[in-house]
């Protein structure tokens, strides 16, 4: 172990580590037995499953950062996570944590004025229906505010026995539209509802995820989420035993069936190490992306050309 690196996870040795098939068994039966669909809002169809596995990660057997395809860009859900957590709403926010280190470039193609203004809301704004408005400042009965992420902190810190640690970015009167009512955010929190659980003095955190990209967008959920729970784990002093990671609803695009075929030909491999590289921080709102350090990693060739359907 690195001298100063974190103790939140106690890591097997990389050698001693199962690889884990569970991405490529998701993806496997969403392929297989995912029912075809195409609305009138989609420029490609999708296949789609509601009927899928929940995915249980023991993080001694390294973290769900995927190895069938490298995912150099880590660092970038992570940064994402972290600056939702911090409240980010807009895209000026998003970019306080580092345009190149942030998903702020993605955003910026869901926050044109021209969207925006679809639902009455300004230029460069995720809305207040958002991950970062959610998690940060969840509307209250009196208007004020409530930090779910500050709460859910103290409540584990007061009363780790608790079955009430939990927190979602789901604002129903924000997120839901029909034809008589127009959402309050440019694009429905697909995922964010947190269960967190202690039992024998080790942390268990599940997310449940309302709708999942699996070919493009869960890779980057499954890292952001283990970076959350180790997160949680450090400021609350547990250690960090399992992340459980839920897809409600999981698709591929039509458009993206080759890269799935070529995803499931590669044979898995152990996942690697992630650590906190600093000790120190008790404040869950102080982590930033260069605190965390990726090893073991030894992944398939990135894949750089997988279509994203927007």
């Amino acid at each position: 172990m690195k001298e100063g690196c974190s103790l939140t996870v106690q890591y097997r040795p990389y050698l001693e580590r199962t690889p884990d098939t569970q991405y490529q068994d998701l993806l496997r039966r969403v392929r297989t037995e995912g029912i075809y669909t195409k609305n009138e809002f989609q420029t490609n169809g999708t296949y789609t499953s509601v009927t899928l596995p929940k995915m249980i990660f023991p993080l001694a057997n390294g973290v769900p950062l995927i190895t069938e395809r490298k995912c150099p860009f880590w660092r970038k859900p992570i940064s994402e996570i972290i600056a939702f957590i911090n409240g980010a709403r807009t895209l000026n926010q998003l970019r306080q944590y580092g345009d190149e280190k942030t998903w702020a470039s993605w955003w910026a193609t869901w926050v044109t004025a021209q969207k925006c203004a679809d639902f009455g809301l300004e230029e460069g704004d995720l809305g207040p229906g958002s991950y970062g408005a959610a998690f940060h400042d969840f509307p209250m009965p009196d208007r004020s505010t409530f930090n779910q992420w500050e709460h859910l902190i103290r409540e584990i810190h007061d009363f780790p026995w608790l079955r009430t640690h939990k927190i979602t970015t789901w604002i129903p009167y924000y997120a839901l539209q029909h034809k008589g009512f127009k959402r309050k955010v440019v694009v429905a929190p697909c995922h964010g509802d947190v269960q967190v659980t202690i039992l024998n003095n080790q942390l268990y955190l599940q997310m449940d995820q309302r709708s999942c990209d699996t070919i493009v967008g869960l890779p980057s959920n499954l890292i952001q989420y283990a970076a959350v729970t180790l997160m949680v784990a450090q400021v609350t002093g547990y250690e960090a035993h399992t992340y459980v990671h839920n897809v409600r609803d999981g698709q591929i695009y039509e458009n993206q069936l080759d890269w799935c075929d070529e995803l499931l030909n590669r044979p898995s491999k152990p996942f690697p190490t992630l650590r906190i590289i600093d000790p120190t921080i008790n404040d869950l709102f102080a982590f930033r992306p260069e605190h965390f350090e990726l090893t073991d990693y030894d992944a398939h060739p990135a894949m750089n050309d997988i279509p994203v359907t927007t």
